[in-house]
């Protein structure tokens, strides 16, 4: 059976739009039991053509500037009610009125404490009204308030960090995401949403139309712009850095700008091969300031080979077989990987065969790992017990 989306089909996004698919992983995580206040931009206006409406959650359309004070009078209400421990809220909005317009109430409202997830949809303009930059535009950006000439290469400032500035109104939950890793979205809204008081995720969500790339490549760019460093994915706990994707072999920022339209003029001149020069400079310090850079394993150097013994074949697991090892009562931990089976067992991450609340011992991680914030690096020294079998 097909699962029903929270944000149905039938809207009229455009193709390949990020922040479509990022609403629909949000709304998803979250449940029915969420109610939604949406300020106004592309998301309110694409998903709702009066008397028509994509969203199967209460939702709310408030002005540019005060999504967050129209939720946290929606959060007041229920706790006035008693229903706030049955029912999530969630505020969420474009990057310009966060970042710009609507900064003020998303303060307010985390200082005040409320028992709401602000989500950012961060595409990096003013989309809705003809792609004018915002504080989230990135450097040298051409849009139509700053639009690359003989006189400018586009936006000449630097974006406003916004999970570290709301990180530091104390507040227990300030994460990045992208739309490039479903998994790791849903992952954070849920973790989120268990988490009492206010929580702030920027899912960065590519705009074809502003940012002129071809629709099919949407998750080719997302993806690029963690991978140059230039879009970390982060979180914080409590004001504290606590976790961020590392990056194996960071790709030069090249990668990222040259598929692109916004960024075309740098690719035209001598001076805008300069320009890119200084974008490469802004993703290496986030790789340095972050600590996003993945170390390689340090090998000793391997003595004399001694008569190779004829290595014992290792055993099958079956999917079935695999789940009887589930951490729990006394039993071992096992997981897959990669078609692997290890042994998880002395790892006290693996409390009772259960990782952090997120992962339960005995399947296949495989999916999981490659769409986390870290992966296979944390196998290295466990023992492999056997295969998994098909």
């Amino acid at each position: 059976m097909a699962t029903k989306h929270l944000l149905a089909s039938g809207h009229t996004a455009c193709a390949g739009c990020g922040q479509a698919t990022g609403a629909r992983l949000v709304v998803d995580a979250a449940g029915p039991n969420t109610i939604i206040a949406n300020s106004t931009g592309c998301l309110e206006v694409f998903t709702n053509i009066y008397p028509r409406t994509a969203w199967e959650v209460p939702w709310i359309h408030s002005l540019f500037e005060n999504a967050a004070s129209v939720a946290s009078g929606i959060e007041a209400a229920l706790s006035y009610l008693g229903k706030l421990d049955n029912t999530r809220v969630i505020a969420q909005a474009g990057d310009g009125s966060t970042a710009d317009i609507g900064f003020q109430a998303i303060s307010g409202m985390l200082e005040r404490g409320h028992d709401i997830l602000y989500v950012c949809y961060d595409n990096g303009a003013y989309m809705n009204t003809g792609v004018q930059r915002s504080s989230q535009t990135p450097f040298d950006a051409s849009t139509t308030t700053t639009p690359a000439g003989k006189k400018s290469f586009g936006k000449k400032t630097l974006r406003k960090d916004l999970p570290l500035i709301f990180a530091a109104h104390g507040i227990p939950y300030s994460a990045t995401a992208s739309v490039a890793f479903p998994t790791d979205v849903q992952r954070k809204v849920k973790r989120a949403l268990d988490i009492r008081g206010p929580k702030y995720l920027q899912i960065f969500v590519p705009c074809p139309l502003g940012w002129r790339h071809d629709p099919s490549l949407t998750y080719d760019v997302a993806r690029l712009a963690v991978e140059t460093g230039l879009f970390p994915i982060i979180e914080y706990r409590d004001g504290e850095l606590t976790s961020a994707r590392k990056i194996s072999d960071p790709k030069p920022v090249e990668e990222y700008l040259k598929l692109q339209g916004r960024f075309r003029h740098l690719f035209a001149s001598p001076e805008g091969a300069e320009e890119i020069k200084k974008i490469q400079a802004i993703a290496d310090d986030n790789i340095r300031k972050l600590g996003l850079l993945r170390e390689k394993s340090k090998k000793e150097p391997e003595p004399e080979p001694e008569p190779a013994e004829e290595a014992p074949e290792l055993k099958k697991f079956t999917s079935e077989e695999l789940a009887k090892f589930d951490g729990k009562d006394g039993r071992p931990a096992y997981i897959a990987y990669k078609g692997k089976v290890y042994d998880v067992s002395a790892r006290d991450l693996w409390d009772g065969g259960d990782h952090m609340g997120l992962h339960e011992a005995g399947n296949d991680m495989t999916e999981e790992l490659e769409d986390a914030t870290h992966g296979e690096e944390n196998l290295e020294d466990l023992p492999v017990v056997g295969e998994l079998a098909g």
